[in-house]
């Protein structure tokens, strides 16, 4: 059953008209839904009954179910959420001095088979929908009501890659930064691609105020091929004439998102690369530093390794920062903690 969290305000209008309804019902929908958290149809005291009855047999609300959370010595909290086809997905919760960032996953499994990525470990079996996606953000805000607090950020980086699936993500972030939705700003949200270019022609295009990030984690071809096979589709020279179009045509700053492994991308060599290929842009690297994955191999650069890396990209004229660890004492790595469920269900 379709949930109703799938319908940005605009769907939501024409669905109601549908109803024979007139369309400022919409936003009291939208009250019960993102304001008032309401658990069931029934709730929704002003609404006609005849339309509560159509909206009980037509849609669903909360579309996860919760089957296993597990929280950090830093307070991370990772959710594994089952779906209503039984399929599984994993959703995290971070605390930072600047709010609470939610980190949700846009697809069940993932086909872009980074090699170091625990996501690709198991494969795609489909989209989430956009009420999917939303559902991962309400169940974690209607657990921080209790304690007066709120979802602050939304970052589109869990399993799944977000263009792959980009409708649906669209229309998730519609709801979630409606201002009769949760009214998250545009700003606090932030969207990561692998590098599927005519997806980023295509958001360009949208001029939207949400946040892009690139999974970039190699300064050329050749290494980022053997990390990354979107690279063979999309090599490195078509991604960054895609990222300065959309860069100078929305004059919004870019995120390079870097993964540091061991004795693979974390010479200086690579650092000077790094800095060569994204100088002269309106962005910054976010290095991060790698929570290993048992069945690949590879291993986290040591932090002063990481801060020379840091600093050598510095002097090379472009900004970056180096991301603290979260986590790390949990199945941390996107798609781990569903990876371990499913080896277990077998």
């Amino acid at each position: 059953m379709q949930t109703i969290y799938d319908l940005p305000l605009s769907a939501m209008e024409e669905m109601l008209k549908a109803h024979g309804q007139k369309p400022y019902r919409a936003k009291q929908l939208y009250n019960w839904l993102y304001r008032k958290r309401a658990e069931s149809f029934e709730e929704m005291s002003d609404l006609p009954a005849a339309l509560i009855g159509k909206l009980s047999q037509e849609y669903q609300l909360m579309p996860v179910k919760l089957l296993d959370k597990q929280v950090a010595r830093d307070r991370t909290a990772k959710y594994l959420f089952e779906l209503e086809d039984g399929a599984t997905i994993e959703t995290v919760l971070m605390h930072f001095n600047f709010g609470k960032s939610v980190c949700v996953s846009s697809q069940v499994g993932c086909n872009m088979a980074c090699s170091f990525c625990a996501s690709g470990l198991l494969k795609k079996q489909r989209d989430l929908t956009a009420g999917e996606l939303v559902g991962q953000i309400m169940y974690i805000q209607k657990e921080l009501d209790a304690q007066g607090e709120r979802v602050d950020n939304i970052v589109v980086m869990g399993t799944g890659e977000p263009f792959d699936n980009y409708e649906n993500v669209m229309d998730f972030c519609a709801v979630v930064n409606s201002d009769h939705g949760l009214s998250i700003g545009a700003r606090h949200i932030t969207i990561s691609t692998c590098g599927i270019v005519p997806r980023i022609y295509e958001f360009a295009q949208g001029h939207y105020q949400y946040n892009l990030a690139v999974s970039l984690h190699a300064p050329n071809d050749e290494l980022r091929r053997s990390l990354m096979p979107v690279d063979k589709a999309y090599p490195l020279d078509e991604l960054m004439k895609a990222l300065k179009t959309y860069s100078e045509d929305n004059h919004r700053r870019l995120t390079f998102e870097y993964i540091l492994l061991k004795g693979v991308n974390d010479s200086d060599d690579d650092a000077k690369q790094l800095a060569d290929l994204i100088r002269g842009m309106n962005a910054y690297v976010n290095l991060i530093p790698y929570n290993e994955v048992d069945e690949n191999g590879y291993k986290t650069t040591d932090e002063r390794r990481a801060l020379h890396f840091y600093d050598v990209i510095m002097k090379n004229g472009v900004k970056a920062t180096l991301r603290s660890r979260h986590g790390d004492d949990i199945d941390a790595a996107c798609g781990q903690l569903r990876a371990r469920h499913e080896r277990n269900k077998e």
